[in-house]
């Protein structure tokens, strides 16, 4: 315990001696007077009654003094809860159990990067040991579950979970990595220093491809979990830096293929990288129009499946766009050559390749870019090359996956499936606001929740009757993983067959992943890597959009607290 609140100090006073130091840097109007962190003791508070029986808990709070004109203080809230350490009821005393036997044998197939947010679980309560889900998936015996974690690994877990938890912290990471800090080389290495040694570790798998390979190896042989590896990089301006990225990837493909075929399931990559953003919303622009206007025809289009359904949000693209110029043309036939050439390594490497989503206003050509690599690539095949991703909090999420199903086994090509909630929620419900029109994202957390299972069950219920298709449910909500628990057994779809596999994000929800697999299914961690410069607006952004569901994560941090716990009094005892 000593160790994880020494580890937690540490990581606070660093942040300290980052924010001294800008005293020097930042221009007088941006001056900060920073103070010591303090300890705050707990104050005596009448608590509603509905808490009159919870047992009182000492909180460490960090304090950050900011003052510009006026005294602005700044409390970072919460990061650390110890009164699990003090309660008054012992655990069980569990054996050891490591996690499944896995053959070599093993089949795989692939996953996610956008993983939406998960409805606040239920309280946990202290299950016999003997207590298990009738559906076979058991995320209640946090001994079992998290068997070959060790114990200091377990402790930077939590620590780092509690931490992404707090929003002040993320604010503050965001505020850190935009200011003048990352400008002098003094402060950008301490500051580099600090994500590295704790974010960045936790979150990515490595700085190369061959280091995230190795990472997927050890993930591998410690708990039988799968790696789905992804160059971290956001987005690309110009054709030397899409083709510079697209080299990564193939470097990518290359070190997946380098592993056993058990350890690792697909390849991750996302358009943006390798095709400049304007020219996709070009392209998006265009394809809207055709679909609001049948006559309108562009001759630059491959063969594709729809990327429009009549509950699409077409908002973006008001008055008809001019024509792609020659350039534009040229730009997009590279950025076809780009993902052709990718997919194509990974046809040869037998590499399943997933694509990544975006925000809708740029989704459209994504969907149209994946959608005809597919037709080249999944064709003749028993299961797919191709993955594209549908993000299940979108509206039209439920019919645009019905009409690329319809229109796949019309052309006879195996799809592949990557099912994710969606992680752009703030930015869509921003510019629809802009427009005045109405978000396309459903109005509820519960629609998304109803809409994703719908869509889970569909793509299940395909996968099981032999026609090809192949599912990557990417979720971190356990309710999900329970239906699709039951659903498996319902279908009697072997759990080992590659064609369904469950995603989760490398360092997050690892219960859950750790219950899936011992419940017999195919479970990979999604494991970016890159430069620690590079994969900072990655984690940024990980942070910031899956804040919900970092804060709901709550589940996840008591069953680590409660492990540490036994750990702790099986040592003593």
């Amino acid at each position: 315990m000593g160790i994880y609140i020494y580890l937690t100090g540490k990581t606070c006073m660093y942040m300290h001696k980052v924010l001294r130091a800008s005293i020097n840097i930042c221009g007088s109007n941006d001056r900060r007077k920073i103070t010591q962190p303090k300890r705050l003791e707990k104050k005596t508070a009448i608590k509603p009654k509905h808490q009159a029986n919870k047992k009182k808990e000492e909180n460490f709070f960090f304090l950050f003094s900011f003052s510009k004109t006026k005294s602005l203080n700044f409390m970072a809230t919460r990061l650390l809860r110890t009164n699990f350490i003090r309660r008054s009821y012992r655990l069980p005393a569990f054996s050891p159990v490591g996690p499944p036997t896995v053959t070599a044998s093993t089949a795989v197939v692939p996953e996610i990067l956008s993983f939406g947010q998960q409805a606040p679980e239920p309280p946990l309560h202290h299950p016999k040991p003997t207590e298990q889900s009738h559906d076979g998936l058991d995320l209640s015996d946090q001994a079992r579950l998290f068997s070959s974690i060790p114990t200091s690994d377990l402790l930077r877990s939590t620590a780092v979970l509690h931490a992404a938890a707090i929003g002040p912290m993320v604010d503050l990471g965001t505020w850190v990595m935009s200011s003048k800090l990352m400008d002098a080389s003094v402060t950008r290495g301490m500051v580099l220093g600090l994500v590295k040694s704790t974010f960045y570790d936790h979150f990515c798998a490595g700085e190369d491809a061959d280091a995230a390979a190795e990472r997927v190896r050890s993930v591998y042989e410690a708990t039988g979990l799968k790696g789905m590896l992804v160059y971290g990089v956001e987005h690309a301006d110009d054709a030397v830096s899409c083709d510079d990225n697209m080299q990564q990837f193939i470097r990518t493909i290359e070190a997946a293929k380098s592993l056993p075929t058990s350890h690792f399931s697909s390849v991750v990559v996302k358009i943006t990288a390798i095709c400049p953003i304007s020219l996709l919303k070009r392209v998006s622009d265009l394809l809207r129009w055709e679909y609001k206007s049948p006559n309108f025809k562009l001759s630059w289009k491959l063969k594709s499946f729809p990327v429009f359904s009549d509950s699409s949000p077409l908002y973006h693209t008001n008055s008809e766009p001019e024509p792609l110029t020659e350039e534009e043309e040229r730009e997009l036939e590279a950025a076809h050559g780009r993902i052709q050439e990718i997919c194509r390594k990974c046809q040869e490497s037998n590499v399943p390749l997933l694509i990544d989503a975006e925000d809708t206003i740029l989704q459209p050509a994504i969907d149209y870019m994946a959608y005809s690599s597919a037709i080249m690539f999944n064709a003749d095949k028993d299961r797919p090359i191709v993955y594209n991703t549908i993000q299940a909090y979108l509206r039209d999420a439920g019919e645009r996956l019905h009409l690329a199903v319809q229109n796949a086994e019309k052309e006879n090509v195996p799809m592949g499936f990557k099912l994710v909630r969606g992680a752009y929620m703030s930015s869509e419900a921003s510019l629809a606001d802009s427009l005045g029109c109405k978000s396309p994202v459903h109005d509820t957390i519960q629609d998304t929740h109803s809409c994703y299972n719908d869509c889970m069950t569909f793509l299940m219920e395909k996968a099981s009757n032999g026609s090809g298709f192949g599912v990557v449910l990417a979720t971190h909500n356990a309710d999900s993983g329970r239906l699709a628990s039951r659903k498996a057994s319902d279908l009697g779809i072997d759990k080992q067959n590659g064609k369904i596999e469950f995603a989760q994000l490398y360092g997050m929800s690892d219960a859950l992943s750790f219950g899936l697999k011992r419940a017999g299914f195919n479970v990979s961690k999604y494991m970016p890597f890159g430069p620690v410069a590079t994969a900072i607006p990655y984690l940024l952004r990980r942070a910031y959009e899956n804040r919900g569901m970092m804060a709901t994560g709550a589940h996840d941090r008591q069953l680590m607290r409660m492990e540490l716990k036994r750990r702790l009094i099986a040592g003593i005892a």
